[in-house]
């Protein structure tokens, strides 16, 4: 058996050599990345406060007031994240505009301090959700902002799948908890819990799986074959701690996203894009029609031999529901879960503090209502159109991005994932829009420029007779005279 010292030493070198490997092309990447790092490093792992065990003494303290140490972190990463955008001179008028959906959500959380029982709580929490959004910016803002976007989720999926692998084997007492109940080990590693393990597996898994067949073609370029190597060691790291997280919406959620990566991908997506757009919200309809009709989610557990209760999850959501609260605007942004409905809601079922409704719908509507709850499904709606527009064009993100659109979709259906979360973070990277503040500006006619067109999409170069390459942005060849893709949709 190694020591815990020597093996957390062997697992920190083994990192520094495989993000070497893996930043053999992005090694022109703006230090400015690092900021978004950091806080996604985390929001999906643990906060500072945690990691050093100064939480304060109660449960009912840190989920009203929180740690003063992670709020000063938070704005101090928030402070460098405005400082970068205010160098890059970011056009927000134009950016509100391009994505509205999204800014008029935002807004009525914000409004909801007016009607909020916890005014300042749920302030505090807006501003600190806020800050996701302008960490996403940070990234989208980059000189090469789809190099930055694999960056980033590069850089945050390998050191918090590797950490959680040494603290599982190697620190037990920090990656391994046990149930209250049954005493049975529950694998957490880096993170709070089994199920916030699972949605990190679920984000670099997905990751990995994509960006390996992406460079599979070019597995005979050395730099390539480098790159192939770390994704598969990674990937298998992900797959082992995902099995270990025993979080069944995850692992359903990964094989939906890669068998939707996989098929946007095939010859039949490349000719008839119009049936894959229209294919999965069939699927996802017929799914709610089998499920308010016959019960769907319980009949497949009962049939493979699971919790017909979704471990609780039926009981959690009857117990929300039934409290006191405005169906039209909800209770609040942030703040159901404060206050005599936490204890209501955890003395009606009996089994521990519960923060969470395990539906990000549903815990949408218990906070903003119906209002909130529409303004997030416009939201969607408006991605997934934006998403698909990939698919009229050079595809490099295109299967990725879909996939995470259907697995957010999915995934929030037994998961809260909506906010600050790993998932909700990817996904924005790959549906907001953002405009340059330099660089190529649109075309009079209605028709983008070849160029435009090109620089418009994720991942591709524009070579000086205006034809776009097959090789994805990070490989560089000194022959090569290029401008950067910019991240926007058409």
């Amino acid at each position: 058996m190694i020591p815990p010292q020597l093996g957390l030493l062997v697992w920190s070198a083994l990192l520094v050599l495989l993000l070497r490997y893996a930043s053999a092309k992005d090694d022109r990447s703006s230090s400015a990345l690092w900021v978004p790092v950091l806080w996604l490093s985390l929001a999906g792992s643990r906060s500072l406060a945690q990691w050093l065990g100064l939480l304060p003494p109660t449960v009912e303290v840190a989920f009203e007031e929180g740690s003063p140490l992670d709020r000063t972190v938070y704005l101090l990463l928030m402070g460098l994240a405005l400082w970068v955008l205010a160098k890059r001179q970011i056009r927000w008028h134009e950016t509100f505009a391009r994505n509205v959906t999204l800014t008029l959500f935002l807004l009525f959380a914000l409004a909801s301090v007016i009607w909020s029982d916890f005014p300042y709580i749920t302030f505090k929490r807006w501003i600190r959700d806020l800050g996701t959004y302008v960490m996403v910016l940070v990234v989208l803002s980059d000189p090469r902002p789809a190099d930055a976007i694999s960056i980033v989720i590069r850089r945050v999926s390998s050191v918090l799948v590797m950490f959680s692998v040494v603290l599982i084997k190697y620190y037990t007492e920090l990656g391994v908890t046990y149930g209250a109940w049954s005493g049975a080990p529950e694998y957490i590693g880096a993170t709070t819990s089994k199920n916030m393990l699972g949605a990190l597996c679920l984000l670099s898994g997905l990751f990995y799986f994509w960006d390996t067949l992406q460079r599979w073609g070019e597995r005979k370029d050395r730099q390539s074959r480098r790159l192939l190597f770390v994704n598969l060691v990674l990937l298998a790291m992900t797959l082992w701690l995902l099995r270990l997280s025993q979080s069944a919406t995850s692992q359903g959620s990964f094989i939906v996203g890669c068998f939707i990566i996989v098929l946007v991908r095939s010859k039949w997506a490349k000719v008839k894009p119009d049936r894959v757009k229209a294919l999965i919200p069939a699927g996802m309809a017929g799914y709610l029609v089998l499920e308010f009709m016959f019960d769907f989610s319980t009949t497949v557990a009962e049939f493979f031999g699971r919790d017909p209760t979704l471990h609780g999850r039926t009981g959690i959501w009857d117990a929300v529901l039934a409290q006191q609260t405005n169906p039209l605007w909800g209770v609040g942004y942030q703040t159901f879960w404060l206050g005599d409905r936490l204890v209501s809601v955890s003395g009606r079922l009996q089994s521990g503090i519960i923060n969470e409704a395990h539906n990000g719908y549903l815990e949408i509507y218990l906070n903003l209502g119906v209002v909130g709850l529409c303004l997030l499904v416009l939201f969607m709606i408006s991605s997934y159109r934006r998403v698909f527009r990939q698919l009229s064009g050079p595809r490099s993100f295109a299967p990725l991005s879909i996939g995470l659109w259907t697995v957010t979709a999915v995934y929030n259906v037994t998961e809260s994932g909506f906010g600050a979360s790993l998932i909700w973070f990817a996904l924005l990277l790959y549906v907001i829009d953002v405009p340059r503040s330099g660089g190529l500006r649109p075309s009079k006619s209605k028709r983008p420029a070849p160029e435009e067109a090109i620089v418009r999409s994720y991942g591709y170069r524009v070579h000086p007779r205006g034809a776009p390459s097959t090789e994805p942005v990070g490989s560089r060849r000194p022959t090569d005279t290029h401008v950067s893709a910019a991240h926007r949709s058409k």
